[in-house]
């Protein structure tokens, strides 16, 4: 079968460099499956997980927004952050999560809802990186 070289980077250097029969990611219009020869395209990612299939099993990472640019034969992910389920510290992601949740359930005026509820997105999408993994 066909397959796609998929890098991914972040601003803190290259996470991975591997090929693959489809990825399956998040974009701020839905959801997108590329395989090769897709046609090119540029899109803002949102929080989510990117799936990697390849000839024997699937890979996930847990990215934090950016942009995936698609050509035929090449997908880059340039993410704010991305993470492989290995890199992850579940106790840390579980802390996170409810403090966010905490947070969010305060009717305080100085909570910053809108950054208690990215930090609940990106602590559970991490989880679900790691349960689904």
């Amino acid at each position: 079968m066909k397959t796609l070289i998929v890098s991914v980077v972040t601003p803190d250097g290259p996470v991975m460099e591997d090929s693959y029969e489809m990825v399956s990611l998040k974009a701020e219009n839905g959801e997108l499956g590329i395989l090769p020869g897709h046609i090119p395209l540029v899109a803002p990612l949102t929080i989510g997980a990117v799936r990697l299939k390849g000839p024997e099993q699937t890979n996930r990472l847990a990215v934090n927004g950016g942009f995936v640019e698609v050509r035929p034969d090449k997908v880059t992910i340039l993410a704010q952050s991305a993470e492989k389920p290995s890199d992850i510290d579940v106790e840390r992601a579980r802390k996170a999560k409810e403090r966010a949740e905490r947070r969010l359930q305060t009717k305080q005026d100085d909570i910053d809802f809108r950054r208690a509820e990215h930090a609940l997105r990106r602590a559970i999408n991490r989880l679900d990186v790691i349960e689904n993994s």
